[in-house]
């Protein structure tokens, strides 16, 4: 396995300004963050019914934790400079378009936990499914990203 080279350049400004950073040993492991993302988007549809406004952020975290897993994965993690929008760009940069529902997913979730209407209707997601079944594929194919300076 080697450097994913979509977008490396991009990675690469984000570990120098430190809105990523490198990882090793376990933490550079992303399966734990795959278990997770679909352990937590089982719970999602279980609750979504009786609280859609909490199965929508559950499947927002479920997509997040399998980016995560993604970047783990490649030695890489986001830091609290970066935080979820590291993630974000991280993702969408390397692996292309089908992470970008999940920069839709984190406007959305922030729209409902700072909502302008309490009551505001919220539709079930689907791109959450899409975004853990993707990391999965793409997990066996990624190797540690290293800095070339």
């Amino acid at each position: 396995m080697t450097r994913w080279a979509r977008g490396e350049a991009e990675i690469e400004r984000m570990l120098k300004s430190g809105e990523l950073q490198a990882v090793t040993g376990t933490a550079a492991d992303g399966g734990p963050w795959l278990t997770k993302a679909a352990a937590t988007i089982r719970t999602a549809e279980c609750i979504s019914p009786s609280d859609p406004h909490s199965a929508y952020t559950l499947a927002y975290d479920a997509a997040r934790f399998a980016c995560v897993g993604l970047l783990a994965q490649q030695g890489l993690r986001p830091t609290t400079a970066g935080g979820h929008y590291a993630v974000q760009v991280a993702v969408v940069q390397q692996f292309g378009s089908t992470f970008a529902p999940y920069a839709v997913m984190r406007r959305r979730r922030n729209e409902l936990e700072y909502p302008e209407l309490p009551d505001e209707t919220v539709e079930p997601e689907e791109a959450a499914k899409a975004i853990i079944d993707a990391a999965r594929k793409l997990m066996e194919h990624l190797g540690f990203f290293n800095l070339t300076t």
